[in-house]
């Protein structure tokens, strides 16, 4: 799921998260806000093709078709949930079809525009539902949840808030992935450091610790491509900074600014190594040589392969202003072409299914939307995801500007440009507001 959502995050930068989001989503270009790697990974697989056909007359089950980009290791997770549910009742059959992540918008703009094996359901990003509400390709789905029992007050407040239109709500939220701080437990344990930092002062102290360049180990390896996506603008809003300031892009103010300067100083100091490739801070984490990497819940399945001691905790708070983390979020959206009374009632009653059956989609490593799974012993039990729940509250998603992945693009390329020295910070912030100026026109 890694990768897919670093290009879903990407386009996103910018969905009801892993327990009903959302790349890594998270990858490296998964900064627009559903981003990045979505948690989907790059191997693609479908179920069965099914169809939007409808109709229950005569015994015959309403058939659902159901579109998802979980085409990497968090696939089989969510495939789990929809043969329970089509296990637990005989009068709706949903059809559970996998599209390639990094292909997955595409294919739905085919979709939806020519109609042609349109699907009746399907996950999306949080960050792209204004782009295509925008596009009269949505349907609210206030009164089918009311219908159904589903109460939007029932999942976390931030995907709902961001999804509501003109007071229409057209998402179900099923998890939320926010960028996290994963550390080394072998390295924190040599150099001292008893507890993950939790601000500023706390992490350029332990970063200065955990630094041995003797040995080739780093307190902080910079990355200078993806996940900037999630860390950039989560420094920025810390730093009581915007991307967008409402009419604008805005990150070369001074508080942005600011935090570029904090991630080259690291690399002037030699907390981080120089000319850092892409996935070169991951690479390092995994050869157990860099201490503290930021990315984001996607992360945890390859962690976990590798046989790495490592732990997970909230992003310290390195901004003067306050607490604030980017997050991407899967969620359950419903195209405005389906119009079948039994194709929405079953939807309907398969949305209320996985709001109280999720725990599936939490095993996968996301933290769920839901709250009535994340109120739950079994959800509390499972460490890492609980852990990343407690980000929830402080989580923002990418700025709810139509075509804000094209218009946020210059600035990956000119941040890049400004850790590996080449600009100035403030060069290169102004640089990349240019180029975005440009995209606007």
């Amino acid at each position: 799921m890694k990768r897919s959502m670093q290009k879903s995050a990407s386009i996103l930068m910018t969905v009801m998260m892993s327990a009903m989001v959302v790349t890594a989503c998270g990858g490296n270009n998964a900064n627009s806000g559903s981003g990045g790697n979505t948690a989907s990974g790059g191997n693609s697989g479908t179920e069965a093709q099914g169809s939007n056909s409808s109709g229950s007359s005569g015994g015959k089950k309403t058939e659902l078709l159901f579109w998802s980009p979980f085409s990497g290791s968090d696939g089989p997770f969510m495939k789990k949930i929809v043969d329970k549910y089509n296990s637990s009742q005989d009068q709706y059959k949903v059809n559970f079809v996998i599209q390639p992540n990094g292909e997955y918008y595409k294919q739905l703009d085919v979709a939806l525009s020519t109609g042609k094996e349109r699907p009746d359901l399907m996950i999306m990003h949080v960050d792209q539902v204004p782009t295509y509400q925008s596009k009269d390709q949505l349907q609210p789905v206030d009164e089918l949840a009311a219908a159904a029992g589903i109460n939007p007050a029932d999942f976390a407040e931030a995907p709902v808030k961001y999804a509501t239109i003109d007071s229409k709500l057209y998402t179900i939220p099923l998890d939320i992935h926010p960028v996290v701080m994963y550390y080394n437990k072998d390295l924190f344990e040599k150099a001292g450091v008893t507890a993950p930092p939790t601000n500023r002062a706390e992490f350029d102290a332990a970063v200065e610790k955990l630094t041995d360049k003797s040995k080739g180990v780093y307190g902080y390896v910079v990355p200078t491509l993806w996940p900037q996506q999630f860390i950039f603008p989560s420094l920025v809003w810390q730093n009581g900074g915007e991307l967008w300031n409402g009419t604008d892009v805005a990150y070369n103010s001074p508080e942005a600014v600011e935090m570029v300067q904090w991630l080259r100083d690291m690399v002037d100091k030699g907390i981080s190594p120089a000319n850092v490739q892409q996935d070169g801070e991951n690479t390092l984490f995994l050869q157990g040589k860099n201490a503290i990497q930021f990315n984001g819940p996607w992360m945890k399945s390859q962690f976990d392969e590798a046989g790495l001691n490592y732990g997970v905790a909230v992003m310290p708070q390195i901004g003067k202003a306050k607490q604030a983390i980017y997050a991407g979020s899967h969620g359950f959206v419903v195209p405005k072409a389906v119009t079948d009374s039994n194709t929405l009632a079953g939807i309907g009653d398969f949305l209320k299914y996985v709001s109280g059956n999720s725990l599936d989609w939490a095993e996968s490593g996301q933290a769920v939307a839901s709250k009535t799974v994340m109120d739950s012993a079994e959800f509390k039990a499972m460490e890492f995801q609980s852990t990343v729940s407690q980000s929830f509250s402080s989580v923002q998603f990418a700025p709810n500007v139509l075509n804000w992945g094209t218009i946020v693009e210059p600035v990956w390329s000119e941040l890049s440009n400004a850790i590996l020295g080449k600009k100035t910070p403030q060069q290169a912030m102004d640089d990349a507001v240019a180029k975005s100026r440009q995209a606007m026109k």
